[in-house]
């Protein structure tokens, strides 16, 4: 483990390539004494598709990026040097995360199909479930930056959603995205639409939120259906193990 940890700080100076590296490789080692290797690197792998979806549409629009960060437990993410100048840039950069993350999730789980691999199955469940959680409508989550485009009052609609899952499924990212979204939801429950400054950065279309209503509604219950089904069928084949 100190291995790992002066590894990790020389990739801080090695820049994005060893930050990243790093910071994975530490998250393998963690993850990897739970579930074991095979597993934690298919977990990881999974994570990093999602978070260079983020990185991806960021580059696309212009915005100067981080590469990304893995902390055990914590999850990953990127760090954006450059702020969206707007509520759809940020709905874009938001969506494209959940959104390769889920193409991954669906390739390892046609993977795991035709190999008849249960290992496959439950990594490709981490996937879904992870993409789903990140839908969750509530800043800071992918959720909540997609939504934004919308309204941040929709962040209300998230907060007792989260709470719900903090109950059925307490866990220490969970505490920490709900102590980060704290601000976030005093300002959805403070907006005042008609401010100038939020006409400037929320102001869009009409055609333009329904279109990104249609794509995280879409999504979720592509992902909704995914992590139930595939959640079930792990969940016959323990039974059938044990018999």
């Amino acid at each position: 483990m100190i291995k790992l940890l002066l590894l990790l700080f020389t990739g801080l100076k090695l820049g994005k390539i060893g930050l990243t590296g790093g910071t994975m490789l530490l998250s393998l080692v963690v993850y990897a004494s739970i579930w074991g290797w095979p597993y934690a690197a298919g977990f990881i792998a999974l994570m990093f598709a999602h978070e260079m979806g983020h990185f991806m549409a960021a580059r696309q629009r212009g915005l100067a990026v981080g590469a990304p960060t893995f902390i055990p437990f914590m999850g990953a993410w990127i760090q954006l040097k450059d702020q969206p100048m707007n509520a759809e840039t940020e709905a874009y950069v938001g969506i494209a995360g959940p959104f390769i993350g889920t193409l991954a999730a669906f390739a390892v789980y046609f993977w795991a199909r035709s190999e008849d691999s249960t290992l496959l199955l439950a990594v490709a469940y981490s996937g879904f479930f992870l993409n789903l959680f990140n839908l969750l409508p509530v800043s800071p989550l992918d959720g909540g930056r997609i939504t934004g485009v919308l309204s941040p009052r929709v962040w209300l609609i998230g907060a007792p959603l989260m709470l719900a899952l903090m109950l059925y499924r307490p866990s220490p990212a969970l505490f920490m995205v709900a102590i980060l979204a704290l601000p976030q939801l005093k300002r959805a429950w403070k907006f005042d639409p008609n401010a100038p400054e939020n006409q400037a950065y929320y102001g869009t279309s009409a055609q333009t939120k329904f279109e990104y209503g249609v794509m995280y509604l879409g999504l979720t219950a592509v992902l909704a259906i995914m992590t139930y089904s595939v959640h079930e069928t792990l969940g016959a084949l323990q039974a059938a193990h044990v018999r």
